[in-house]
C-alpha cells in the first residue's frame, strides 16, 4: 500500500487546523491528525504544520499525506529483550540499535512493542492502542534505555514526568569536530525542516518549539569529541539537531551529517553514535531510581579504535 495524498483549500479564517481537518476529514480522528502533524505529514502552503493550534487563512492550501495504516492488531513476537528493571508497573529496557519502538508505516512488526507484548500480554490497551505502554521514544538507530508502562496508572504517572521535565535523560554522543566550548547549553527552537519532512531543524520562526540541550565534553580525539548530552526538553531528534547546529554533527548520522562529516567515518560504525546511557525517574511507588546502560559493542569498539591512533 502507498501513501494517500489529500489536498484541501481552507474556506475560513482563524480556525485551528486540527478542528478544520476533523470536520473536513471525519475518517481521521483527532489523535490521528495530531500524529500526522507530529510526523510532518500535514502542510499548509507547502510548509509543514508545527502545531495543531495553527490558525488558517481563507484560501490556504492544505496537503495531508496519510501513510498506510499500521496493523489493526498488534501481534506479540518472541524477540529477546534486555530488561534492566521490571516491577508491576513498568519495564526499563536496554533497546538495541536498529529496533523501532512501535509499529508504523514501513515497520509493521519486529518492534519493541511486539517484543514487550510477548513478555507482558496485559500491556495491550495501555495508553495509545497502536503503541501500548510507550511513554517516550528512541530513534531506531539510537541504543539505550527506554521505559514502558504496564498499566494506565503508571502510564499517566510516567508521561507526566516527561512532560514536566522531571525525568532526567543522559546520552553519550560522539561528534565530528570540537564543540565551541567544553561545556555548553544550547537553546534553539526546533521545527520540521520545510525542505525535508524527515528532518527537523533549528528555526527562528514563531512555529518552532522551545528546545534546550546541555552538553559536557568527556573525551577529545583528533577529529572527534565524546560528549554527554542532557536534553531538558523532548523534541524529535533534538540532540542530533542541536549538535549539528553548533557545528558538531553526530558521527555516523546520515540524516544530519554535512558532506564533510560523511567522509569522516569510523571502522565498524554503521549508525549514529548516540546512546541513551542513563535514565532517572520516579517510580509510581514514589522511589526515585537511576538506571544505567553500558555502551554497546559497536560504539565501544569505535572508541577503542580512536584511542589507539
Amino acid at each position: 500500500m502507498t501513501d494517500r495524498l489529500i489536498r484541501l483549500i481552507a474556506s475560513s479564517t482563524g480556525e485551528r487546523i486540527d478542528r478544520y481537518l476533523a470536520l473536513a476529514l471525519p475518517e481521521l480522528s483527532r489523535a490521528q491528525i495530531q500524529r500526522l502533524i507530529d510526523d510532518g505529514f500535514i502542510t499548509v502552503n507547502n510548509i509543514p504544520v508545527a502545531k495543531a493550534s495553527q490558525r488558517l487563512n481563507d484560501g490556504d492550501e492544505i496537503a495531508v499525506t496519510v501513510p498506510p495504516p499500521a496493523p489493526a492488531t498488534l501481534a506479540p513476537e518472541s524477540i529477546p529483550l534486555a530488561i534492566v528493571y521490571e516491577d508491576g508497573d513498568l519495564i526499563v529496557i536496554d533497546k538495541p540499535a536498529g529496533m523501532v519502538a512501535h509499529p508504523a508505516a514501513g515497520h509493521p512488526g519486529g518492534t519493541l512493542v511486539n517484543a514487550v507484548l510477548a513478555h507482558a500480554p496485559d500491556l495491550e490497551g495501555v495508553g495509545d492502542e497502536q503503541r501500548p505502554g510507550i511513554v517516550h521514544r528512541l530513534d531506531r538507530d539510537t541504543s539505550g534505555l527506554i521505559v514502558v508502562a504496564k498499566n494506565n496508572r503508571a502510564h499517566r504517572h510516567l508521561q507526566k514526568q516527561f512532560k514536566d521535565r522531571a525525568a532526567q535523560k543522559l546520552y553519550l554522543a560522539l561528534v565530528v569536530g570540537k564543540p565551541p566550548t567544553p561545556t555548553g547549553r544550547i537553546e534553539a527552537a526546533i521545527d520540521r525542516d520545510p525542505k525535508n519532512r524527515q528532518r527537523m531543524a533549528v528555526t527562528t520562526g514563531e512555529s518552532g518549539r522551545e528546545a534546550v540541550t546541555v552538553y559536557r565534553t568527556v573525551e577529545a580525539f583528533k577529529q572527534f569529541t565524546l560528549v554527554e548530552a542532557e536534553p531538558k526538553t523532548g523534541r524529535t531528534h533534538q540532540i542530533r539537531v542541536h549538535l549539528t547546529f553548533i557545528g558538531c554533527p553526530i558521527a555516523g548520522d546520515s540524516l544530519y551529517s554535512t558532506p564533510r562529516s560523511v567522509n569522516t567515518t569510523l571502522p565498524g560504525l554503521h549508525r549514529q553514535f548516540l546512546h541513551a546511557a542513563r535514565l532517572t525517574i520516579a517510580l509510581p511507588s514514589g522511589a526515585v531510581r537511576t538506571f544505567d546502560s553500558p555502551l554497546p559493542e559497536d560504539l565501544s569498539n569505535a572508541l577503542t579504535h580512536l584511542r589507539s591512533i
